[in-house]
């Protein structure tokens, strides 16, 4: 088990959405110190005027896709704030809803920087001394498309099995190596933050943050090494591996409806 109380929190994209509620979660489990970066400095403020009443907050504006930016400020947490037990790596971006011959280099990019490579880079500096510890929780928030391949977002997909792929895998180098360090994946479906303000999921409903945020917590405190949101997705690859592409493709695609979930995005304005 994790304890999140008398621990050191450090959630990327901690300052909306569900790194926030998150962020507010263990601060009521006892969190002793709770450590926010974020790139939007007035939802830092205002994050961090609102938790400043449940316990110690701390927050830093970050470009997490930037990687000596991350290194100094990582530095900068541990001088201030000390050792960071737990590392929720949160921030994410999603950039349109173009197929991918009418995607942009820049646009490739920013997403594959900031939804895969931040949180190796974000981890790499918290890894060494959580194994040195032999103690720490790293949480990488995936997506359910990390798991099934979706028009229309093609780049995003990307990004997300590359963290799916990346994450799993250092939990088994941390197995092969007996360390007590936990390594969590966690792939939800559509979360209702604003993020994906337009997607229509008429049979599987967009996820709701509150108890999804809560379930990603419970996932850290009982060290599940994978959570899918909701549980079906678990079976995914299942029925990939069974099912003829053609089949796979009709029955999630246009019964379940997800190849057609980004016709209508907008996104967060």
């Amino acid at each position: 088990m994790t304890k999140l109380k008398d621990s050191c929190v450090l959630i990327t994209g901690g300052a909306s959405g569900i790194g926030r509620i998150m962020g507010r979660i263990v601060l009521e489990k006892g969190a002793k110190q709770l450590i926010i970066w974020d790139i939007n400095e007035q939802n830092i403020e205002n994050t961090v005027a609102e938790l400043k009443n449940i316990g110690c907050v701390k927050g830093y504006k970050i470009d997490v896709s930037n990687s000596e930016q991350v290194a100094t400020c990582y530095r900068q947490t541990g001088n201030e704030c000390g050792n960071v037990d737990v590392l929720i790596n949160c921030a994410g971006i999603v950039t349109g809803n173009q197929t991918f011959d009418k995607q942009d280099i820049s646009s490739i990019e920013r997403t594959m920087n900031i939804n895969a490579t931040a949180p190796m880079v974000v981890a790499l500096q918290a890894l060494p001394g959580m194994i040195a510890r032999n103690n720490g929780h790293i949480c990488n928030i995936a997506s359910a498309a990390g798991m099934i391949a979706n028009p229309k977002m093609s780049v995003y997909v990307a990004s997300k099995w590359a963290i799916v792929g990346w994450s799993d895998s250092v939990r088994i180098e941390l197995k092969q190596m007996k360390s007590k360090v936990q390594f969590t994946t966690i792939a939800p479906y559509f979360i209702n933050t604003g993020m994906f303000n337009g997607v229509s999921a008429h049979i599987c409903p967009m996820l709701k943050p509150e108890p999804t945020a809560k379930k990603i917590i419970c996932a850290i405190e009982k060290n599940r090494h994978f959570k899918g949101i909701p549980f079906g997705f678990h079976f995914i690859r299942f029925w990939q591996a069974i099912l003829p592409t053609a089949v796979f493709d009709f029955f999630f695609g246009e019964v379940m409806g997800i190849f057609h979930a980004m016709d209508h995005f907008t996104g967060r304005k």
